[in-house]
This record gives structure tokens, C-alpha cells and sequence, in this order.
């Protein structure tokens, strides 16, 4: 699984030079504005329930001994949780409501590797795009809360508090590299089998997931390049292993 997590990373590796050559900057103005203008809700509404959900994990502390010492694990892990839910949040709004304009660019980069002039095997509406990548992200947002929630409370466990936070970023990058890869599947596959399809590469969803995020600790820059990035960096390494697997199928 290494190799394809590395595989997924190192497709990041000329993004900008692809996106100019094959002039693809225009296909992503909408989907960075949805992206500045769901970071701005997130941070907002972050920054006011904050405080509040640190004092209410804190309040469930009712013993005098160790209360100040839970108090301040409380507001941390309060923080953590906001942080966290909002980026999962985050992450799956912009890509389901930019999945119809990345599925062009998606295809145009399959066109480029494959020097084929129609990549398209399944027909496909702007609002078939736009349900799909709801239905996608809706079920990933379901499954990602799903595991987060017991992640996070393994915070409180010394020690062990440290591998959650590993696992924690695993998951996430999972998800979040599932809905870049699914930009190009969608094109080839139905819903259950690019779900099948994604399972079979976790380590090339984790890898661009790994660089989606990472793409988001950079301050205010990162929410304008993460989808153009990402999303490049998914067509790219998800073509080749189409291609491959393709080939290998051959007689």
C-alpha cells in the first residue's frame, strides 16, 4: 500500500505545468469561489461554537479533583472536534457542488494521457454529475463521521492519543482522495463499482488525500489551489491505473 500512497502523492509532481499546457485555470474559477465562500461559513461558524463546545465537554467533569486538569483536555479536544468536523464538512460540500466543472477537466486530462480524442464511456448530464457527486460525498461524509467520532475519543486515552491522531489524518486523506479519484471514475464506472473500485486502491485515494490536506494547511492560498491541484493529481494517477489495468486485461 505504500507505493500506491506514494504513487497518489507523486502525481502532484507537475499539476500547474498540466493545468497551463492543457488550459484548464478557467474550468476552476467556480469551484474555488465555492471553496473561499464554504471556508468562510466553516471559520465562522467554528469560531463561535468554539468556546461553547470546549465549556460543555468540560462540564461533563462533575468531581473537583482533576477539573482543571479535564478542563483544559476539554477545550482542546473541543478545538479538535470543530477543526475536524469542519473540515470534513468542508471537503465534501466543494467537491460535490464542483463536480460538474471538474468532470471536463478530469476528462480533458484522460484525453491528454490516453491521446484519445473522446474518453467518455458512460453518458453523463451536468446534473447527473452534480447528483453523483452528492450521492458520492453524502455516503463519504456518513462513513467518514462514522469512524471520526470514536477516533476522537480516544484523545482523552494517554498515549494512545497520539496513534488516533494518525489514524484520524488516514481517514480523512482516504475520503478525501475518494472523491477527487471519483471525478474520472464516474466516467467508466457506476456508483457501486467505483466504490469497489476505490477500495481496491486505498493507497492512491490516501496519497491524494494526503496531499489535499496538506495543500490546506497552507493559509488562504491552499483553499484557492487545493481542487485544482487535487483534482489534477486524481485524473492523472486514476487514468494510469485504468490504463494498466486496461492493458492487463488484454490478451
Amino acid at each position: 500500500m505504500f507505493k500506491t500512497i506514494l504513487s497518489g502523492l507523486q502525481a502532484y509532481s507537475g499539476g500547474f505545468a498540466l493545468i497551463s499546457k492543457l488550459k484548464l485555470w478557467s474550468y476552476f474559477a467556480i469551484p474555488i469561489l465555492i471553496s473561499i465562500v464554504v471556508a468562510l461559513l466553516i471559520i465562522s461558524a467554528a469560531y463561535g461554537w468554539s468556546d461553547n463546545l470546549g465549556e460543555w465537554i468540560a462540564n461533563v467533569w462533575v468531581w473537583e479533583w482533576g477539573k482543571s486538569a479535564f478542563t483544559t483536555i476539554g477545550t482542546i479536544v473541543g478545538g479538535l472536534v470543530i477543526i475536524v468536523i469542519g473540515l470534513i464538512l468542508f471537503k465534501h460540500i466543494i467537491m460535490a457542488l464542483s463536480a460538474p466543472f471538474m468532470s471536463p477537466v478530469s476528462e480533458k486530462i484522460e484525453a491528454y494521457i490516453t491521446n484519445s480524442e473522446s474518453v467518455t464511456s458512460r453518458k453523463t448530464t451536468f446534473m447527473s454529475q452534480l447528483w453523483r457527486g452528492i450521492k458520492i460525498n453524502g455516503r463519504n461524509l456518513i462513513m467518514e463521521l462514522v469512524l471520526t467520532v470514536p477516533i476522537l475519543l480516544l484523545k482523552f486515552i494517554p498515549i494512545v492519543n497520539i496513534f488516533s491522531t494518525v489514524l484520524l489524518f488516514l481517514v480523512q486523506a482516504y475520503y478525501a482522495g475518494f472523491g477527487n479519484l471519483d471525478y474520472t471514475l464516474e466516467r467508466h464506472f457506476s456508483y457501486k463499482e467505483s466504490i469497489a473500485f476505490v477500495k481496491k486502491h486505498r493507497g492512491l485515494s490516501i496519497g491524494n488525500g494526503i496531499g489535499f490536506l496538506l495543500l490546506l494547511l497552507i493559509p488562504v492560498v491552499g483553499v484557492v489551489l487545493v481542487l485544482p491541484l487535487s483534482v489534477t493529481a486524481a485524473s492523472v494517477s486514476t487514468v494510469k491505473v485504468l490504463k494498466s489495468e486496461h492493458n492487463a486485461l488484454k490478451p
